[in-house]
């Protein structure tokens, strides 16, 4: 595969709800995420150990899946934008380092589910650092979670039963819900009343 001369512009993220640029989806925003019960902690950190064994390559995974599925993501990654061949994304350090990141971000959450306030703590920085440094639309980080989802249960088949799923999809609601306070608390525009 030969590199372009210019790259392309970037494209415009996946439309949710008639959600545009620069705006978070709000108006269905809870006050509050619902927090998990005791049970459904327990079962995220047992299904999370054997998913956090293969961090590197399960996250690689998930960043390959999401940048094949959703293009428009690789605006914000100078360093591997250019990469369309699955193979060669796999072999970039760059796309690895990321990888690792992002499994290391959800594990922080994992590992910290007993104290919500140390999650929050984790979760407002991810979201802040997404909103100003890297002008990151935030609903790609719901689309991240449902890949992510997806390969955890293709991946790991025999701990991701349909009462697992349900659990981590409320857990990964719950991620979304803490990001998006973030980039609301640095005046992220909000959705506007007309937006359908």
């Amino acid at each position: 595969m030969s590199r372009r001369e210019s790259p392309p512009p970037p494209s415009p993220p996946p439309q949710l709800l008639g959600v545009q640029r620069g705006e978070v989806e709000c108006e269905d925003r809870p006050e509050r995420a619902e927090p998990l019960s005791d049970t459904e902690r327990e079962i995220v950190q047992d299904t999370w150990g054997h998913v956090y064994k293969n961090c590197e390559d399960v996250g690689v995974s998930v960043l390959i899946r999401f940048f094949v599925n959703f293009p428009s993501a690789k605006q914000y990654f100078s360093q591997f934008q250019h990469l369309e061949d699955p193979e060669e994304m796999a072999r970039s350090s760059q796309l690895r380092q990321h990888a690792c990141r992002v499994m290391n971000a959800i594990n922080s959450v994992v590992e910290n589910l007993h104290d919500p306030e140390k999650v929050s703590s984790v979760l407002a920085l991810v979201g802040k650092a997404h909103a100003i440094k890297h002008k990151v639309e935030p609903v790609y980080f719901k689309i991240l979670s449902s890949v992510m989802l997806e390969v955890f249960s293709e991946d790991f088949p025999e701990f991701f039963t349909a009462e697992v799923q349900m659990v981590w999809t409320k857990l990964m609601g719950a991620v979304y819900w803490h990001v998006t306070g973030a980039y609301t608390e640095v005046g992220w525009l909000q959705v506007s009343s007309s937006a359908v």
